[in-house]
């Protein structure tokens, strides 16, 4: 069966960041119907590309293409999950509800 994708994404790839670089807020998301495809297929391309290199019994040491491809998808697979906008608190909702304003 072949998937196709078609999203309102603009990725860029680049060398993926390293962890300290950025901190990124823990609290959940809104996924679109779009990035929430993009994020299924990006996670099953993750979850093959693993399995394939258990199964081959192969190495996971730096330079393994293979290694680098699941990484790179990773990298894209962060980068649409952080796109996404962040589900507002309950304080947020509350104040949104009674029009109040937040204290400065």
């Amino acid at each position: 069966m072949a998937a196709s994708m078609t999203s309102d994404f603009t990725v860029s790839v680049s060398t993926p960041a390293p962890a300290t670089a950025r901190v990124q807020s823990s609290r959940p998301r809104r996924i679109t119907p779009q990035a929430g495809r993009a994020l299924e297929i990006l996670g099953h391309a993750i979850e093959y590309l693993t399995d394939e290199c258990v199964h081959h019994g192969e190495a996971m040491i730096p330079g393994n293409p293979q290694l680098e491809a699941v990484q790179l998808l990773m990298a894209l697979n962060r980068q649409i999950y952080f796109e996404c906008p962040e589900t507002p608190t309950l304080r947020q909702r509350f104040r949104a509800a009674f029009n109040l304003r937040a204290a400065a």
